[in-house]
């Protein structure tokens, strides 16, 4: 795209992106119903983080689907409804619409991904660790600003295939995060578990 519209005219649309995995058991294959692990989750935040890496070129992207289909955020059942852990990394996300992505440079292990925006006085730094067993240190050196609180929020997998069901609607949900230190006043260290999706919000004074 750089080659032939270096100008960037034009706009790319990713539609229906998501995982497609075996449908539940004893329900209509046609229908692509299939529960929602923290697995799941992993993806959603790994590829919101590439389009955030590419919002230059990517417009709009839409997941596949919102409810009861494929990597749905939310699950149905007579008049039951839960929230799967894909519902839980949007939520995470959310202070990252309307927000200017922040470049950064890093030397990350192979199995953490992050994605840093700003919006007025507020950073917001989202992060995932895609390892199965081994948490990641990841250091950011908040230079110019200073740092007047930090807050954090996760969703942690214990299990690949952790899910919320009608029984255990809350059995893999968002919970609030302090495994991070604030060094010299502006190098913030952050511990990563492993199989987790974890939001700091940052605010500069």
């Amino acid at each position: 795209m750089d080659q032939y519209d270096p100008g960037k005219r034009i706009g790319l649309i990713v539609d229906e992106w998501g995982s497609w995995l075996a449908v539940e058991p004893h329900t209509n294959p046609g229908f692509l119903y299939q529960q929602n692990t923290i697995r799941d989750a992993i993806v959603a935040s790994l590829t919101l983080n590439i389009f955030h890496r590419h919002a230059d070129r990517i417009h709009m992207a839409n997941i596949a689907q919102m409810v009861n289909v494929l990597q749905a955020m939310v699950l149905t059942k007579n008049e039951k409804m839960i929230k799967t852990p894909t519902y839980h990394v949007f939520d995470l996300y959310k202070n990252h619409m309307e927000a200017q992505r922040v470049d950064t440079s890093s030397i990350l292990s192979k199995h953490t991904d992050f994605t840093v925006s700003k919006k007025e006085n507020l950073l917001t730094i989202s992060l995932c660790n895609y390892d199965l067993a081994a948490a990641d240190d990841v250091i950011f050196d908040i230079r110019d600003s200073e740092i007047v609180s930090i807050s954090a929020e996760s969703l942690i997998g214990t299990a690949m295939d952790q899910h919320n069901s009608f029984d255990l609607p809350d059995n893999l949900t968002k919970q609030l995060f302090n495994d991070y230190i604030l060094n010299n006043q502006n190098e913030l260290v952050v511990t990563i578990p492993p199989m987790s999706v974890i939001s700091l919000y940052v605010t500069l004074g």
